[in-house]
């Protein structure tokens, strides 16, 4: 029969038994500690917990990052390597290491070290930027964009580290087929692309270049996309490439609505376009376009609806292009109880020197079918394109100027006078 312990070694026991819990306490809520701090403050989370990887390589890719500071290379190497020890599987510490090797000017073996990181894991963000860097400085160009896409798909925000090397591979035949087979099948990054590529002339080019041989194919151009290059040449002033690509981008249906006025009957829904109608954004009225079909007794067009407030600056307005010559621009409109305190008027005006050259009013009351004209010539100079606005004379939004009533505007169109 075993002796009952004596209460000295009970209460011994029980003692220890409160340190080893209370150590252990102690250092789960170090290691959590630690978690919570590694982002912020990687060096108390070490401190709190040696072995918090997330926190090493927080701390080693800050040193690497800090322009203000020479970072220890050896001793990160030696910090980065010394994890690797406890952890063969991850990604980041080959990275790194690889980073590091690669600043010491050791490329061979620092891009070994960035294939094991990318066999680990394929998304490796840190690897991939470089292997993407090199594919380009090697010409692997179409290796360069598979790895764009996989670097993009996971990590969408990371467009900007690699667009400065997007010339490069879009001037080269194999880099822009890569491209263009990418965004065919809808790679995520490709509004990201246009929205790049439309900040320079040369990119517009590409652009213009990509969208072409995109019409036809399974992923067509977007309207957004023609409209932001279409608006990009506009912004370059280069007048023919933006109307060209608009013509280009018409579908069979589209191209019966054209002439010198785009949609001149006001009845597909406007697509944004520069060369088609554009709506301007008016608290003080609704503009609404209706097919002949839909329409209520049969007059289609475009309706404007003022809201008795005041209205200033262009409501509708297009782009067009008129080679010099002798014109006539006519509207054919309908109204009801049009009430205008200051003119309501469309205008053409030249993208150049030669400013304003066309204006007529649009008159005030209740009547049907009315037939407004006025004559009006291009000069050979001064006006290489033109933008026609629907507008009013108000400079100021005073409530004594209140637009009222309705106008239905028919048909706009402009033909060309006999020399």
């Amino acid at each position: 029969m075993m002796e009952q312990a004596s209460p000295l070694m009970q209460n011994l026991r029980r003692s220890v038994v409160w340190f080893v819990a209370f150590g252990l306490v102690l250092v789960t809520s170090s290691i959590g500690l630690s978690r919570f701090l590694e982002t912020e403050t990687p060096a108390v989370s070490l401190a709190l917990d040696p072995f918090n990887v997330d926190a090493l390589v927080a701390e080693i890719t800050r040193d690497l990052n800090d322009t203000n500071n020479a970072p220890d290379l050896d001793a990160s190497l030696a910090r980065a390597r010394g994890a690797l020890a406890f952890d063969l599987a991850d990604a980041r510490l080959y990275s790194l290491i690889g980073e590091i090797e690669y600043r010491q000017g050791e490329e061979d073996e620092a891009y070994q070290l960035f294939d094991q990181a990318r066999k680990l894991s394929k998304t490796e963000i840190h690897a991939l930027q470089r292997s993407i860097s090199r594919a380009v400085e090697t010409g692997d160009l179409s290796r360069a964009v598979a790895e764009i896409d996989i670097l993009l798909r996971r990590w969408p925000d990371q467009f900007s580290t690699i667009s400065e090397g997007m010339p490069t591979i879009l001037s080269s035949r194999d880099g822009y087929q890569a491209v263009l087979t990418a965004i065919t099948k809808e790679a995520p990054w490709r509004g990201s692309l246009f929205v790049a590529l439309n900040k320079t002339p040369q990119g517009l080019d590409v652009a213009n270049r990509l969208l072409l041989d995109l019409i036809g194919s399974p992923a067509p151009p977007k309207s957004s996309e023609l409209t932001d290059v279409i608006a990009g040449y506009l912004s370059q002033k280069q007048y023919e490439q933006a109307y060209r690509l608009f013509l280009f981008s018409l579908t069979d249906e589209e191209r019966k609505l054209g002439g010198y006025i785009f949609n001149s009957t006001f009845e597909p829904e406007p697509s944004g376009k520069p060369f088609d109608w554009q709506v301007g954004n008016q608290s003080g009225l609704e503009i609404t376009f209706a097919d002949s079909q839909n329409a209520v007794e049969g007059e289609g067009g475009a309706t404007v609806r003022f809201l008795n407030t005041p209205v200033k600056n262009a409501a509708l307005q297009q782009y067009i292009e008129l080679p010099p010559g002798s014109y006539k621009i006519s509207l054919i409109a309908s109204a009801r109880n049009l009430k205008l305190p200051k003119d309501l008027f469309w205008s053409i005006k030249c993208l150049g020197p030669a400013g304003e050259i066309a204006r007529f009013n649009v008159p005030e009351g209740t009547f049907n079918r009315q037939k407004l004209s006025r004559d009006f010539s291009v000069g050979p100079t001064g006006c290489p394109m033109q933008v026609l606005k629907l507008d009013t004379a108000a400079i100021a939004e005073s409530w004594r100027f209140r637009y009222i009533g309705t106008l239905v505007m028919h048909k706009l169109s402009i033909e060309r006078l006999a020399s």
